[in-house]
């Protein structure tokens, strides 16, 4: 019913994955596999929605419908059995600037936010342009995947204020099990931790694995949680800018609406309202597809490490679309390794230390593409690093 491997051409589009790449990365003629968007279209649900709009020509300020707010409650109670209330609802122009407005919120400077490594790069940046203590807890590499150091962070949430949490965890893809969030929701409360759940990863857990919202856990855990999820990373509308921020605490909630009205905020986009409710209610065939695609990338790429590149190590991802990938054997400095990718195999991919310090030596890879453009990228990853 869907197709995804049509290449479509998205240089020239103000695309900041093909079109910014010698900003980023100093070289124009490299095949981008590095920022987490995808290079499929939006559902056909959401394009009509969205081209009706245009039909009608006017595009005047534009309020949140309730029917928005009943869609995404209505997707979060089928795909991950989470009833949650419209009242409980906010909104953002993304989940990045709903963590600043949460860092801002409910901590003052100096206070101390707790956030696991290696993780998504913002989580530390905003804690520190914020003015707030970054208090780091490494995750432990196990032979299949990564763990949380118990005793590590136990001792790290005593006088914290927040956690940052990336559920499920970017770069590694782990779907974070019920029991761990528990555990983790138990020290919280115990020592009266906000906890600030990124999900935006949430809908593309693959097949096999089921999500956890964290605030779905039990009341106790709803009372300390602002949970963050989106339909960009999902359905493939980064650029419509849209997030929905889920409070169930009012004071919370009250609080955290009010520092985004001392910030300007007031709405969201015209074409964003419509996509996204678009999106949920009429997305979940096409995104069962997209999941099924992208575990056949995942595996694709699975097997070419391991017959082609057996010195990189890939962390199997149980979510998203992305493969985090352990270069560390070939015993080379990020830097050359960096070199290497950019300038013998013309391919970009995220390197490991943008995710903390744990992350040096590993690499992110994008493979949610056509299989040809996958293809190419293992062409270019053996171009580059064969010799080694």
């Amino acid at each position: 019913m869907y197709s995804f491997d049509h290449v479509i051409e998205r240089r020239h589009t103000h695309s900041l994955k093909w079109d910014e790449t010698e900003r980023f990365f100093g070289v124009k003629d490299v095949l981008p596999m590095w920022v987490a968007d995808m290079d499929f279209q939006a559902p056909p649900a959401v394009i009509e929605a969205i081209a009706k709009r245009v039909g009608h020509g006017v595009f005047g300020y534009t309020a949140i419908p309730h029917s928005l707010k009943e869609a995404l409650s209505e997707w979060l109670k089928t795909r991950h059995q989470w009833t949650v209330q419209p009242d409980w609802m906010s909104f953002s122009t993304g989940v990045v600037p709903a963590i600043a407005t949460a860092i801002t919120a409910f901590t003052s400077p100096g206070d101390r936010i707790v956030v696991f490594s290696p993780v998504y790069p913002p989580l530390f940046q905003l804690v520190q342009k914020n003015g707030r203590e970054l208090v780091t807890s490494s995750l432990q590499l196990t032979e299949a995947t990564y763990e949380i150091d118990w005793t590590d962070v136990r001792e790290k949430l005593k006088g914290a204020k927040m956690l940052l949490l990336c559920s499920p965890h970017n770069p590694s893809g782990r779907v974070w099990r019920k029991e761990e969030l528990t555990t983790l929701g138990e020290l919280c409360v115990e020592n009266n931790v906000l906890v600030v759940s990124d999900e935006i990863h949430a809908d593309l857990t693959l097949p096999l694995f089921q999500h956890t919202p964290f605030a779905s856990i039990n009341d106790a855990f709803a009372d300390i949680s602002v949970t963050c999820v989106a339909p960009t990373k999902t359905f493939n509308l980064a650029g419509l800018q849209c997030a929905s921020i889920i409070i169930p605490n009012k004071q919370l909630k009250k609080q955290f609406d009010a520092a985004q009205q001392r910030q300007g905020f007031f709405t969201l986009n015209t074409f964003a309202v419509v996509g996204a409710e678009a999106a949920y209610r009429h997305g979940s065939d096409w995104l069962d597809a997209l999941l099924a695609y992208i575990q056949q990338n995942i595996d694709r790429t699975c097997s070419f490490l391991g017959t082609s590149l057996p010195k990189l190590r890939p962390i199997r991802p149980e979510a998203t679309y992305l493969v985090w990938i352990d270069c560390r054997e070939l015993g080379i400095p990020e830097q050359q390794l960096k070199q290497l990718l950019l300038h013998k195999g013309k391919i970009a991919v995220e390197m490991g230390s943008k995710f903390g310090e744990e992350g040096r030596g590993f690499i992110r890879l994008n493979v949610a593409c056509a299989q040809q453009t996958l293809q190419e990228a293992f062409h270019r990853l053996e171009t580059a690093l064969q010799d080694l």
